[in-house]
């Protein structure tokens, strides 16, 4: 069987928190959240990571993150999300899109560098802790498909994922009793507010509460080979239904892939939890918080002082 990789969307530009979050430095040596990434899946047994970027930032992350990860004892490979990568031959690109087409479009065009090894798929500005790579890393080394695809997926509580200065996106999960997925609706609005938690799908005109220990997914997902191959076979169906009604800002997402797996009976998914807090920066406003939990936990020794990737 072979090893589990790493995956790592980095392709995202950034938008609502103002610039290229793979990049900005939380630590106290210029580190970004991919670097604790990294440092902690490796820490789990990962060898092998794949980073997906975007062309337009090649340079920038190169120089800064990619200079860092020469020093890093994992395999790093590189991959391109580019919004002319991976469609069907002669599909019209909509003359006003602008971005490439979401979270599963993007491990599709990581085809060729993940081939056909278990994989985890996390996205690079999250910081998940780590005992979520514990637990993922742990799964994979195990997992097999049977009659029925075997992937899994660290949840988290969504108090513990909401953010004080605006709204995130979530996908809201179902779990049965056995811990196994049911369903998965992404909520692409959730906000704090002085009663609790809420989102909206229609532009705020109305609300739905949501209990704090809500789990949900943070895109951290474990999946077999023959992940790759659905979404590939999926993607026509999104260009040609999905993309006609919204052509600016419709995605490909993971969470709504994953969930037609489940409606069709195809795939059974574990929701596996980690000890961990989450936390991320979604908004600039965000970032201080996450530098001084970094120093925190630098200071309780579960980071090396000198650098990550300092001997």
């Amino acid at each position: 069987m072979k090893k589990p990789i790493l995956v790592v969307m980095a392709a995202g530009m950034g938008s609502r928190y103002g610039g290229l979050k793979q990049i900005d430095p939380v630590g106290a040596h210029g580190e970004a959240i991919l670097d604790y990434s990294l440092y902690d899946a490796h820490e789990a047994g990962f060898e092998t990571a794949v980073i997906i970027i975007k062309e337009a930032i090649r340079e920038d992350f190169m120089e800064t993150v990619g200079r860092r990860l020469e020093k890093c004892p994992m395999e790093i490979r590189y991959a391109y999300q580019e919004m002319d990568k991976m469609l069907p031959q002669g599909y019209p690109i909509p003359s006003e899109r602008k971005k490439p087409w979401g979270t599963s479009h993007c491990v599709l065009c990581a085809r060729e560098k993940i081939g056909d090894a278990p994989f985890a798929v996390i996205n690079s500005d999250d910081y998940y802790g780590k005992d979520a790579f514990r637990v993922i890393y742990d799964f994979l080394s195990k997992a097999q498909d049977g009659e029925k695809y075997h992937y899994a997926m660290v949840g988290y509580q969504l108090g513990k994922t909401v953010t004080d200065h605006g709204s995130v996106a979530r996908g809201q999960c179902e779990v049965d009793g056995n811990g196994l997925l049911t369903g998965i609706h992404e909520r692409t609005r959730i906000e704090k507010y002085p009663g609790g938690i809420h989102y909206t799908e229609d532009g705020g005109e109305s609300w739905v509460d949501v209990p704090e220990d809500t789990t949900v997914s943070m895109n951290f997902w474990g999946f077999t080979g023959s992940f790759i191959p659905e979404i590939a076979a999926r993607f026509p169906n999104f260009l040609k239904n999905v993309v006609p009604g919204n052509p600016v800002k419709a995605e490909y997402y993971l969470p709504v892939t994953v969930e037609e797996l489940l409606s069709e009976g195809k795939a059974q998914v574990e929701v596996l939890h980690s000890a961990d807090h989450w936390f991320g920066v979604t908004y600039a406003a965000d970032k201080p918080a996450v530098v001084a939990a970094l120093a925190e936990k630098t200071a309780r020794g579960e980071y090396p002082r000198n650098g990550l990737w300092e001997k």
